[in-house]
């Protein structure tokens, strides 16, 4: 695990986790409001013509971005824009294999680590795959980060863990993001399962839109996902998001901050 990520994770509070779509609106700006409002940690969304597990609000994101002409590397420019501004917040990117492996996955790798990102998410390398990005990513110091669905058993969860680095991303709900959110007793019972597993921190995202969601979460988990309310305010308002991005990420870190205080 990196130092940023050890130290984000080690707050005595669960940590927010906001989801943005690289290329879509003023990004460098929306990444300073998250910043500004109390993120913890940054998931940096690489646009991509199919994103599968994404729904309707990220999926317009992504197609915004390629529609500006938006690449991998603007991305890691904005990437390690974001590490000269931001030299503590850790800085996740999330997407899918094609962009991280179509120029091999040593060169994704070694530009991950020369722009400062601490760690990866590639939604469709399945553990069992791991030879694609991950062997390449640990070499250069870069966690991979995996997830876990209410469908990763017993039987694949150490699979799943093997060579994971960062902390482990518990998708809540078996289904795309940003429509449905899992009940909080399923979501009690997996964080538990997860944590007798794994000393990773255990972050719950899809289907997070409120801050009342965030801080029940909060309350079990390491850290709380956010991504699709964040998008769905930048297409609201465009370029001129950030305002608006950094007065609705204090409102979630806040419930998020302050929920294990009210449990403890």
């Amino acid at each position: 695990m990196t130092n940023r990520f050890a130290a984000a994770f080690a707050k005595p509070h669960a940590a927010l986790v906001a989801f943005i779509t690289g290329g879509d609106g003023d990004t460098a700006a929306n990444l300073d409001a998250l910043v500004a409002g109390g993120a913890d940690v940054i998931e940096l969304g690489m646009p991509f013509t199919d994103p599968m597990a994404d729904g309707p609000a990220i999926q317009a994101a992504n197609l915004r971005s390629l529609a500006k002409g938006t690449t991998t590397a603007d991305l890691f420019a904005i990437a390690a824009a974001f590490r000269n501004r931001h030299p503590d917040t850790p800085l996740v990117l999330m997407g899918y294999a094609n962009p991280m492996t179509i120029r091999g996955a040593d060169w994704f790798a070694a530009e991950c680590a020369k722009a400062g990102v601490d760690g990866v998410i590639c939604v469709d390398i399945p553990s069992e795959e791991d030879g694609e990005l991950g062997p390449a990513l640990r070499v250069a110091g870069v966690d991979l980060i995996r997830l876990a669905t209410p469908t990763t058993d017993a039987a694949r969860l150490p699979d799943v863990l093997n060579g994971a680095g960062g902390f482990l991303y518990y998708v809540s709900v078996a289904g795309i993001t940003g429509l449905q959110q899992a009940a909080q007793t399923s979501i009690d019972e997996a964080v538990a399962r997860l944590k007798a597993a794994t000393d990773l921190p255990i972050a719950v995202g899809f289907g997070v839109r409120t801050p009342e969601q965030a801080a029940a979460i909060a309350k079990v988990a390491d850290g709380v996902v956010v991504g699709s309310a964040f998008i769905d305010i930048i297409a609201q308002h465009g370029d001129a998001a950030a305002p608006y991005v950094e007065a609705f990420t204090r409102t979630l870190a806040d419930a998020i901050h302050g929920a294990k205080e009210i449990a403890a």
